[in-house]
């Protein structure tokens, strides 16, 4: 009986790690934690870089999907149900990659916010390699969901071969913005809770729900 018992409980513990898998495999691996803080240093000083360094009112060209918001990851987990924050977390890599590239394109190289975004994109990248390396390559190479991999096409689509329509104009300090916030709103495990505030809560989930019904066509009945 006690062996019978014995085995039962091992069973247990062997269906409860099972169970857990997926719980673990979708934190933030604890070796992003210092080049995402590190990353956020940085980001804590884009004010000036970003905001005092440029003329009032100034604007890149972006695409319209790198302007990636919290409304943005709230309306893609209502359309993809269980949406894993893995995908989400490798668009968020290659959202903001393209982002940083951009704003260095349009800076001469004595201009005043040439070094900080430079010295941001490194740390960036950093961040990203140590995202790679925390998984296994297969992670990489399973399909997107449908909704993701839409947006993922439009990224990486050659500019010439971009509609007028789907370019934006936006400010440096906007992109960047949109690039901290999300960060902490996917990678919530490497900050505290006061840094966090509300970024991936349900006050953000609220508000992506509000802007999907906006934009649905209502036809009115004939």
């Amino acid at each position: 009986m006690v062996q019978k018992s014995t085995s039962v409980c091992l069973l247990g513990g062997f269906l409860g790690l099972f169970l857990m898998a997926p719980v673990l495999m979708s934190s933030t691996p604890a070796s992003m934690c210092t080049p995402l803080r590190t990353l956020n240093d940085s980001l804590s000083h884009r004010r000036r870089y970003m905001k005092h360094n440029f003329p009032i009112n100034y604007s890149i060209r972006v695409y319209r999907e790198e302007i990636f918001k919290l409304s943005n990851i709230s309306r893609m987990k209502l359309k993809v149900e269980e949406l894993d924050d893995l995908v989400l977390q490798r668009l968020w890599f290659q959202v903001n990659q393209g982002v940083l590239k951009k704003i260095i394109r349009v800076m001469s190289e004595r201009h005043p916010s040439r070094s900080y975004t430079a010295e941001l994109e490194r740390r960036f990248k950093d961040v990203e390699g140590v995202f790679v390396q925390s998984h296994p390559a297969e992670v990489f190479q399973q399909e997107l969901p449908e909704a993701v991999q839409e947006t993922w096409d439009h990224l990486t689509e050659e500019p010439d071969r971009v509609p007028e329509s789907n370019w934006r104009l936006v400010s440096p300090k906007s992109l960047v913005d949109n690039l901290c916030h999300t960060m902490y709103c996917l990678f919530s495990e490497c900050f505290d809770a006061e840094t966090q505030q509300d970024y991936c809560g349900d006050s953000q989930l609220r508000r992506g729900r509000k802007t999907s019904s906006q934009n649905t066509v209502t036809t009115p009945a004939e």
